[in-house]
């Protein structure tokens, strides 16, 4: 039996280039108990599950080794489609928390607990000329962001991640480290990360919570067999 997978790209920068690919799928008889293979099989660093939508939606997320209970480009993913199909939900249940859910214009943007995010091991560099000679094999294990001010006065940074604990050599968008890194940080940012993916984010609530968001391409298919 085939199953379709939507597959949108999430936090392209303003041409509507880069982005993090995110596979979509409803919940259905063919898919639960499967999930894990299936993210596995579609090979993006994460892919989302939805299992209901009635102004909410819930949903769970896994990467190709494990499910997790939050992640930015899958809830911001799933918002904006959703918001193509008809569907402008307020929020995203997912295993970790209710994520609220805020549309600008073009872009989209989910509000976060920092600490619902992966433990991350962050490292400034002093340059984005430096983090670009990052060799991606040379992390082994565990969950690795790196980052470099473009801009401190401005607040732009450019970042790469690699998560070899998560099945993924390098992350072209890492809503979750943004959150927590904006946390830490205490500011506002714009971020560049991998090839030119772009994502924004703003401190909410005393720094308690974070939101972030960017901008969504249109939905292609791809058929599992």
């Amino acid at each position: 039996m085939s199953i379709l997978a939507n597959v949108v790209d999430v936090f392209v920068d303003d041409k509507g280039q880069h982005g993090n690919p995110l596979g979509i799928l409803w919940a259905s008889s063919s898919t639960r108990k499967q999930e894990q293979q299936i993210a596995a099989d579609l090979g993006f660093s994460e892919t989302i599950f939805i299992d209901g939508v009635d102004g909410v939606a819930t949903a769970r997320i896994f990467t190709p080794t494990q499910e997790l209970p939050f992640a930015g480009h899958p809830t911001v993913g799933l918002a904006a489609w959703l918001r193509s199909n008809g569907d402008e939900v307020k929020a995203i249940h997912v295993p970790a928390g209710s994520v609220r859910v805020r549309f600008d214009g073009e872009r989209t943007f989910v509000t976060a607990m920092p600490e619902w995010t992966p433990a991350f091991e962050f490292q400034q560099l002093d340059s984005a000329h430096e983090l670009r000679a990052v060799d991606p094999d040379a992390f082994a294990q565990g969950l690795h962001y790196l980052w470099a001010w473009i801009d401190e006065d401005q607040h732009r940074v450019r970042a790469r991640m690699f998560a070899p604990d998560l099945g993924i050599r390098e992350d072209e968008a890492t809503g979750a480290a943004a959150v927590r890194l904006s946390a830490e940080l205490g500011r506002d940012l714009q971020i560049v990360q991998g090839q030119g993916s772009l994502l924004h984010t703003h401190v909410r609530y005393l720094g308690q919570q974070i939101e972030v968001g960017g901008n969504v391409s249109d939905a292609r298919t791809l058929e599992l067999r």
